[in-house]
C-alpha cells in the first residue's frame, strides 16, 4: 500500500505518502492515540489547579459516575491516567495535553506557532522584514488557547462599522470564531506518532488569517457538511471528554462542549459581524481554515443592495448578492456554504433572485452556475448607482391584451425568463389583475387572462 496508493486531486493523481496511508487505515476505526501511556510520567506531571477544577466539575455535574471516587480514581476513569506496561499509573497523551504542566517536555512539537506576516505573500522583500510578530504558545491546551487568542488580539486591528444610528469599533475577526477555530485545531488534530513532529500553525496576513492542523476531517464529517446540526465526530474522544470540564484560564467557560456546535458558533459569529464565511480545505494529512479579512456586508455593499429597490430579500440572499457583486460566480453548493441554508432553501432563493432579474443562470444541471445580471454588472463597472428593477406588470398585461396565454407563451412574447414571468403573474393575481383559467396554477400548461380590473398607475 505504501508504494502504490494514489489520491485523486483536481484533474490528476499523486502518490500518497506513508503517513497518509497509515492515517486512512487508522481512521477506519476510532483512533486511541490520545489514550496512549506516556513513559516516565506520573500524577506529578499534572497541573494541580487544572486537576482540582476537573475533579470538582465532574463530581458536581455527574455525581453518579464520579461522586464517590477519589481524585486518582476520577483521573483513571476519564483516561487521564492509564497503566503502563508494568501496571503503574502514568499520564496518557490526552491527559498530559489537557492537564499537564508542560507537555512539550515530552512532545516538543505539540504546540501552536503564530506568525504575523507583513505582506500577503509573507516576508517583505523591500524592507527585509520576515514577520511582524512571532509567538510560540506552549503548555497544556487551556494555556495554548489563551495565549494564542492573546497573540491574535495583540496583532488584530479594529475597524469601525455602522450599527444603528451610530458607529462601533469591532475587531477584524470576532473572538468567538477565533476561539472555536483554535480549539478545533488543537483538539481534533492527529496525535499519531507520525504527526507528533508537526505543530498547529496560525498565520496572519494583511488579507487573511490561516490555521493549519495535521490530520484531515475524521468520520462522517465532510467539508460540505461542516456546521450542519447533528454532524459531529471526535478523532480524540478521550481528550475531548476531559476538556469538556476544563475551563479556559481566568474563565468559567469550558474549553469545548463536545456537542458538534463549534463550527456553527464560528459561522454565526462571522455572520453577525457581516464577515465572509471561512474557507475549509480538507486533505488526508491536514486541515486548513482560512478567514478572509474583509467585511462582506459593509456599509457600501448594504447601500448597493438597498439601491436595487427589492423588498423581501432574505439575509442569505443579501450575502449571495454581495459575493456576486464583483462579477464572481456561485453554484448551489457554494451558496449553501456561504449562507448555511439547506439545499432546498438555496434552490428556492436562487430561483427567486433569477425571477427578480438580479441574477442570471449559466449552464444547466451539474454545471449550473449563477452570476449577477449583466445590467447590474454594467452599472457596477461604470460606477453608477443601479436603479430599481423594472416593473414587469405592463409587459405581462400588454401580452395578455389579445387573449389567454400560457407561461411559456408569455415568456416568448415578453422576452422574460419563465421564473420572472411566474413571479409577476403571482403579483398580478394577488392584485386581481390576472386570473388563471384552471386551479392547478403550477402546471406550465395553465393559461392566464386579464380580469378587466384597471391597474392603478403608480408612476
Amino acid at each position: 500500500m505504501n508504494q502504490g496508493s494514489y489520491l485523486r486531486l483536481g484533474d490528476g493523481d499523486y502518490r500518497m505518502t506513508s503517513y497518509e496511508v497509515q492515517l486512512l487505515l487508522a481512521n477506519r476505526g476510532q483512533p486511541r492515540h490520545d489514550e496512549e501511556p506516556v513513559p516516565n510520567t506520573s500524577l506529578a506531571d499534572f497541573d494541580p489547579a487544572l486537576v482540582a477544577e476537573l475533579v470538582s466539575r465532574l463530581r458536581t455535574r455527574r455525581p453518579y459516575a464520579y461522586g464517590e471516587l477519589d481524585d486518582l480514581a476520577v483521573l483513571r476513569r476519564v483516561r487521564a491516567l492509564v497503566p503502563d506496561g508494568s501496571g503503574a499509573d502514568v499520564a496518557s497523551l490526552g491527559g498530559l495535553l489537557a492537564l499537564g504542566t508542560f507537555p512539550q517536555e515530552h512532545f516538543p512539537q505539540l504546540m501552536i506557532t503564530f506568525v504575523h506576516y507583513p505582506t500577503v505573500d509573507g516576508a517583505d522583500p523591500d524592507t527585509g522584514a520576515r514577520f511582524v510578530d512571532n509567538v510560540v504558545a506552549e503548555g497544556p491546551i487551556p494555556v495554548m488557547v489563551r495565549d494564542t487568542l492573546l497573540a491574535l488580539r495583540k496583532n488584530m486591528a479594529r475597524r469601525s462599522v455602522v450599527r444603528g444610528a451610530g458607529r462601533a469599533d469591532d475587531w477584524e475577526y470576532p473572538e468567538a470564531a477565533l476561539r472555536e477555530a483554535v480549539v478545533n485545531a488543537l483538539v481534533h488534530r492527529d496525535l499519531s506518532s507520525e504527526s507528533r513532529g508537526t505543530q498547529v500553525q496560525v498565520e496572519m496576513y494583511p488579507d487573511r488569517l490561516v490555521m493549519r492542523s495535521p490530520g484531515g476531517l475524521f468520520g462522517p464529517v465532510t467539508e460540505e457538511r461542516l456546521g450542519e446540526e447533528g454532524v459531529s465526530s471526535a478523532r480524540n474522544a478521550a481528550l475531548l471528554r476531559i476538556l469538556e470540564d476544563v475551563p479556559l484560564p481566568g474563565s468559567s467557560r469550558a474549553i469545548c462542549e463536545n456537542r458538534g456546535s463549534g463550527i456553527r458558533t464560528m459561522l454565526a459569529a462571522l455572520r453577525s459581524a457581516h464577515l465572509s464565511a471561512p474557507e475549509f480545505r480538507n486533505r488526508v494529512s491536514s486541515f486548513r481554515v482560512t478567514f478572509p479579512n474583509h467585511t462582506l456586508l459593509s456599509t457600501d455593499v448594504i447601500d448597493w443592495i438597498n439601491s436595487l429597490g427589492e423588498r423581501g430579500l432574505s439575509p442569505s440572499q443579501c450575502v449571495g448578492l454581495a459575493i456576486l457583486r464583483d462579477g464572481g460566480l456561485l453554484d448551489n453548493q457554494t451558496y449553501r456554504q456561504a449562507t448555511r441554508v439547506d439545499s432546498r432553501v438555496a434552490t428556492q432563493e436562487l430561483s427567486d433572485l433569477i425571477a427578480r432579474e438580479l441574477v442570471e443562470q449559466v449552464g444547466t444541471r451539474r454545471w449550473t452556475r449563477y452570476r449577477l445580471a449583466r445590467g447590474l454588472i454594467r452599472t457596477r463597472v461604470a460606477g453608477e448607482t443601479p436603479k430599481g428593477r423594472a416593473d414587469r406588470r405592463a409587459d405581462i398585461l400588454d401580452a395578455l391584451a389579445d387573449g389567454e396565454l400560457s407561461r411559456t407563451e408569455l415568456a416568448a412574447a415578453t422576452g422574460l425568463t419563465d421564473k420572472t414571468v411566474t413571479r409577476w403573474l403571482g403579483i398580478l393575481r394577488k392584485e386581481g389583475l390576472v386570473e388563471a383559467t384552471e386551479e392547478q396554477v403550477r402546471s406550465p400548461a395553465v393559461r392566464y387572462r386579464r380580469t378587466g380590473k384597471v391597474a392603478f398607475d403608480q408612476s
